[in-house]
């Protein structure tokens, strides 16, 4: 690949279409997630986040942007809107939570995503009390953070950045499989639970996967 080739901003506009394919692939893997989902869950987290998705496409195609600011916005407060629960409130807070009281961002650079996320990281640990090991979604977005956050030292291609993201978010989603619940249905399950990899993990690794898919095509 040639050097000049290596994306290293997004605007608003490319963001919108970036999170408009993400959302496509989340619902794509709507039967997925719910089998995921069912077998230590209620078994509709992946109609939750199909949901979430659809409203969050409409509201997308509604305008154009000017900032990444407001496209993560529309997308976090669709997502708590149209999903309702715990889900909606948590995978809402992943795209708004970064944004709050963000100064303006016209580009999107692997600085930039890195803090964005990192923020969300944040605000989610805070409404949900759950950190690493839980099995919950934690478990996959604190290790796509972190490898955000290294490759924002180390390199300002995004599709370094997300890859790394994807692969430590994969990673986060199959330790989940050796870890006890301690939220939702599948805490009642006790060590019954092990051997099973969380939903809200596996959705994680789904975004960050088709983030970097989305960047790829565009190089």
């Amino acid at each position: 690949m040639k050097t000049d080739a290596i994306v290293k901003t997004l605007n608003a506009s490319q963001v919108k279409e970036m999170l408009l394919y993400v959302g496509e692939k989340v619902k794509e893997s709507k039967p997925f997630l719910t089998k995921v989902d069912s077998e230590i869950g209620d078994g509709d987290h992946g109609i939750g986040m199909a949901l979430g998705f659809s409203k969050a496409e409409e509201n997308l195609k509604k305008q154009e942007f000017h900032t990444i600011n407001d496209v993560f916005k529309t997308t976090g407060m669709s997502m708590v809107q149209s999903m309702g629960g715990a889900s909606g409130v948590i995978f809402g807070t992943m795209f708004l939570g970064g944004v709050k009281k963000l100064e303006v961002k016209e580009k999107l650079d692997v600085t930039t995503l890195a803090g964005i996320f990192e923020k969300s990281l944040v605000a989610i640990k805070e409404r949900g009390k759950a950190n690493l090991g839980d099995k919950t979604m934690i478990d996959a977005l604190e290790p796509a953070v972190n490898g955000l956050k290294e490759s924002a030292t180390t390199s300002d291609s995004l599709i370094e950045a997300l890859k790394s993201a994807e692969v430590n978010a994969a990673n986060g989603v199959e330790n989940t499989k050796d870890y006890v619940a301690k939220f939702g249905r599948s805490k009642s399950l006790g060590e019954r639970a092990i051997g099973h990899q969380d939903a809200g993990a596996t959705s994680v690794w789904i975004i960050f996967r088709s983030m970097r898919e989305w960047v790829g095509n565009h190089e």
